[in-house]
C-alpha cells in the first residue's frame, strides 16, 4: 500500500496552460525583478520552455537555473521539470510558436543569405512574417467583432499610445476619423493627456497601446478609465502587460524579449483590421460596404434636422 502511495502521480498545480499563464500573470505584480524577467519569457515563448533544457532557457532569458527552479517552486511545482511538463502538453493542439516559424523562415532563406545592411533587411523581415503569422493565432473573431461593437457605440473613442507606439495611435485616429467616429488622441503634447482623459464617460472607448518597456502616461490613462469605467481595448505584448488587468478586449501581440529593433508591422495590421471590421458593423445591410464622406455625412444630418423641423411645425 505504501508503495502505491509512493508511486501514485503526484497532482500538478495546474491542469492545463492557461492556468499556469493566468496564475502568472494575477501574481505579476508581486514578483521580484527577477522572476518578472523569467515570467516575462515563459509566457511568451511556451514553445522554447516546452522543448529546450532548463540551461538552454536560463540562458535564453539571462539567468542562473536555479532562478526558473525557484520560479516553478514558487507557483507549487516540485522543480521546473514538472512545470515544463504543462506547457509540453500545449503542444498536441497548438500551432508553431513564434521562435519555430522564425527559424523555418530562416531555414528555407540561409540559401539567399545577404550580408551587410541587406541582411538587416533579411532578417527584419523574416521576424515580421513570423510575427504576422502568430497574429493570426492570438486573435479571435469574437474580440475583433467585440471591439467593433465597442467602436460603433460609443459616443467618443480617445486613444492613447506614446514612445513607439505613437505611430499606431496616429494611424488609428486617422482610420476611425475616416470612419466618421468621434476620435479623440491623448497625445503627449502639452502634458495634458492625463487632464484630457478626465473627460471620458462611461459610454466612452479607451483605444490604449503600449509594449515594453510601457509609457508610464498611458498606463496612467488606462487606470483613469478604468476609474471612470470606461471600456478600455488593449493593444500590447503580453498578459503580463499593466494594461491587460482591466481592458474589456485584450490583444496580445508577442514579441522578442532581447532584440535591438522591435517592428510595428503586426500592430498597423491589427489597427487596419480593427477599423475593417468597425466598417463592416456600421454597414451589415451592404455586401460591399460604402462609407459616407464627411460630406455626405453633413448633408444627411442636415437633412434629418430639416425633415425634424418641418414635423415639429
Amino acid at each position: 500500500m505504501a508503495n502505491m502511495n509512493k508511486n501514485e502521480a503526484i497532482p500538478l498545480p495546474h491542469e492545463n496552460y492557461e492556468q499556469v499563464v493566468n496564475d502568472i500573470a494575477s501574481r505579476y505584480s508581486q514578483l521580484s525583478d527577477r522572476f518578472q524577467q523569467a515570467a516575462r519569457y515563459i509566457t511568451q515563448n511556451p514553445t522554447t520552455v516546452a522543448l529546450e533544457s532548463i540551461n538552454a532557457i536560463a540562458a535564453k532569458c539571462g539567468m542562473h537555473p536555479s532562478v526558473l527552479v525557484r520560479f516553478a517552486q514558487l507557483f507549487g511545482y516540485s522543480g521546473f521539470k514538472q512545470m515544463q511538463s504543462v506547457f509540453q502538453t500545449r503542444l498536441a493542439t497548438s500551432a508553431p510558436g513564434y521562435n519555430e516559424r522564425i527559424t523555418a523562415l530562416e531555414s528555407d532563406l540561409r540559401k539567399n543569405d545577404e550580408k551587410g545592411s541587406l541582411g538587416f533587411l533579411q532578417s527584419l523581415v523574416i521576424r515580421d512574417i513570423a510575427t504576422l503569422q502568430e497574429l493570426l493565432t492570438n486573435i479571435t473573431e469574437h474580440d475583433l467583432d467585440k471591439t467593433a461593437l465597442l467602436l460603433k457605440n460609443a459616443p467618443t473613442i480617445y486613444i492613447a499610445g506614446q514612445l513607439r507606439s505613437e505611430p499606431i495611435a496616429l494611424l488609428m485616429r486617422y482610420l476611425l476619423t475616416m470612419l466618421n467616429r468621434k476620435v479623440v488622441l491623448l497625445d503627449s503634447a502639452g502634458g495634458l493627456a492625463p487632464h484630457m482623459a478626465m473627460n471620458m464617460t462611461q459610454d466612452d472607448v479607451l483605444i490604449a497601446i503600449a509594449f515594453r518597456h510601457y509609457a508610464k502616461e498611458v498606463i496612467n490613462i488606462a487606470d483613469i478609465a478604468n476609474d471612470k469605467s470606461v471600456s478600455v481595448v488593449s493593444i500590447t505584448d503580453s498578459v503580463l502587460s499593466p494594461l491587460a488587468k482591466n481592458s474589456a478586449v485584450l490583444f496580445t501581440i508577442p514579441e522578442e524579449e532581447y532584440s535591438f529593433s522591435r517592428s510595428l508591422a503586426a500592430p498597423v495590421c491589427l489597427g487596419q483590421c480593427i477599423a475593417m471590421a468597425l466598417a463592416a458593423v456600421l454597414h451589415p445591410e451592404k455586401e460591399q460596404p460604402r462609407l459616407e464622406t464627411l460630406q455626405e455625412r453633413e448633408k444627411r444630418v442636415d437633412s434629418d434636422r430639416k425633415r425634424e423641423q418641418t414635423r415639429s411645425i
